[in-house]
């Protein structure tokens, strides 16, 4: 079974700012399903569409199936399938060895600033980076899905 184990950090964006980072990528994502025991994501990057099935979280850890589309397949289903949507800036970089993808929420999210690790084990160590800050891995409020439906700018 596809497994996941992902923690998610809240960014300091002042610290953020002043970090050498790759360029950004336009990340276009909706949902077809939204329930707390399980997720159908759609997702549109600038080079490819995905389709992400997601279970429950347990912890930093939950089944996940992700296949790549056509991004024309993805755009149609965003359009016409989609009950719910959030658009975000991801960036990708490597430090300590370890792969950090951080999200820069935007519309109704804007403001908001994750960033994630993924990993072969809950309790496999790394270092952080300066502008990490407070975990959320376990705050539901920070999951994208529920971003979609009570956004950042209404806490």
């Amino acid at each position: 079974m596809g497994q996941e184990i992902e923690r998610k950090f809240l960014v300091n964006g002042a610290q953020w700012q002043r970090a050498e980072k790759p360029a950004g990528e336009h990340y276009r994502q909706g949902y077809l399903l939204l329930d707390p025991d399980k997720t159908i994501r759609v997702r549109l990057t600038p080079t490819k569409g995905f389709l992400t099935i997601k279970g429950k979280s347990t912890g930093a850890t939950r089944a996940e199936f992700e296949y790549e589309i056509p991004m024309e397949e993805a755009s149609t289903l965003l359009d016409q399938f989609a009950i719910a949507e959030l658009s975000k800036i991801r960036y990708t970089l490597t430090y300590k060895d370890k792969v950090w993808e951080i999200d820069e929420f935007l519309g109704d999210n804007a403001g908001l600033l994750v960033a994630e690790i993924e990993l072969e084990s809950e309790d496999e160590s790394f270092e952080r980076p300066e502008w990490v800050s407070e975990e959320v891995t376990t705050d539901a409020r920070y999951y994208n899905a529920n971003l979609t439906t009570m956004p950042y700018n209404k806490w």
